[in-house]
């Protein structure tokens, strides 16, 4: 096998994997046209190597309706960025987390079950040492996930 068909399979797999991470191995390899034994091995690679870091449940609608959720933009003091995300980390409403080039540093997604439970996280997120600046959004809907 070449590198690039690999890399295709790999990244395929992945693809497939993105939608729906339960999907048997018989029906993975099926839709990429590879032995089952193949694709468990292919997975249990990209496993090893880390590509894979962790599967996750994704709830439906009514599972997760009276969530509310927000993306933050946040602006920080340079010298003090690796701690802001570090005080984030320790915030359980705090899905996500990722460093951006542009106005702001970060972009933060966040998850409560109030409007003054996610009122107060955006006032504890504002008061971090090291937070200079947010602008938050209210997430009205999702239109798709992968």
């Amino acid at each position: 096998m070449t590198t690039g068909f690999m890399r295709d399979t790999d990244t395929r797999l992945l693809d497939l994997l993105r939608v729906n991470a339960r999907e048997p191995t018989a029906s993975l390899a099926r839709k990429l046209g590879l032995a089952r034994s193949t694709v468990q091995e292919r997975i249990a690679r990209l496993e090893r190597e880390g590509t894979i870091k962790g599967y996750t449940v994704r709830l439906s609608d009514t599972a997760d309706a009276g969530k509310l959720r927000a993306v933050v933009m946040i602006s920080t003091d340079p010298k003090r960025a690796d701690r802001v995300a570090i005080e984030l980390r320790k915030m359980p409403e705090v899905r996500s987390l990722a460093a951006v080039a542009g106005t702001f540093d970060l972009i933060a997604t966040v998850e409560t079950d109030t409007p003054a439970r996610i009122d107060a996280l955006l006032d504890r997120i504002g008061r971090t040492n090291g937070v200079a600046r947010t602008v938050s959004s209210i997430v009205l809907s999702e239109k798709f996930t992968r």
